[in-house]
């Protein structure tokens, strides 16, 4: 009598010389994720239970959203509302003080900005003057587009950068995503996606850092 093909590979896998996987199960991939995530979600927890004095709350951050595509960087502030404002929400919702995109466009000019993103220290200070803002957080979505010429297809490698500093240039923190090489030509919206995704853990970051440091002198 033949046995069955799975039992059949199992006496195989557990025949001598051969050895016997112990424990397997095939939801270990499901684990290992959802176990990710609790650790993800912990961190989170603690960066917000970080106290912050209401001083330092109140006092307010200028937001930029700004792209380095295959070198070039842009920084045209309309283009990246949507990624302005998972950012800019979130801060808000944990009592921080930040600006509008229409008070930043109307009050700081688009020549000043794109001196912030190619790191002028002059024009950040410049920058938060004309707006009265303490500090500066400064995102770049770095994307480098490469074809694949086996498949025929767009790749495009992404990582978002976020660095706080003070008026003054002092560093406070930085925060980071990233995600592998992807098939496409919606960088923006690949990119707002993978925002959204880790806006929770960049934010909780750059607050917990900025509860703990923005007063230090």
């Amino acid at each position: 009598m033949k046995l069955p093909c799975l039992a059949l590979v199992a006496a195989l896998a557990c025949a001598p010389g051969i050895g016997c996987a112990q424990g397997f199960k095939f939801s270990s991939g499901d684990d290992s994720r959802k176990t990710e995530a609790q650790e993800r979600q912990a961190r989170v927890q603690a960066q917000l239970a970080t106290p912050c004095l209401d001083k330092i709350k109140n006092q307010k951050i200028m937001v930029m959203i700004g792209e380095n595509r295959n070198g070039t960087v842009l920084a045209k502030q309309a283009a990246y509302d949507p990624h302005f404002e998972a950012i800019n929400q979130r801060l808000r919702a944990l009592g921080l003080r930040t600006f509008t995109p229409e008070e930043i466009r109307r009050q700081v000019a688009q020549a000043e900005i794109d001196a912030v993103f190619r790191n002028d220290p002059d024009a950040a200070i410049s920058a938060s003057r004309r707006l009265a803002a303490q500090y500066i957080l400064r995102g770049l979505i770095d994307t480098q587009i490469s074809r694949n010429a086996i498949i025929n297809v767009n790749q495009v490698a992404l990582r978002l950068d976020f660095v706080l500093t003070g008026a003054n240039g002092r560093m406070i923190s930085q925060a980071s995503a990233s995600n592998e090489s992807y098939a496409g030509h919606d960088v923006l919206g690949m990119a707002l996606t993978l925002l959204n995704e880790r806006a929770d853990e960049v934010v909780a970051q750059l607050y917990g850092d900025y509860c703990r440091n923005a007063g230090v002198r």
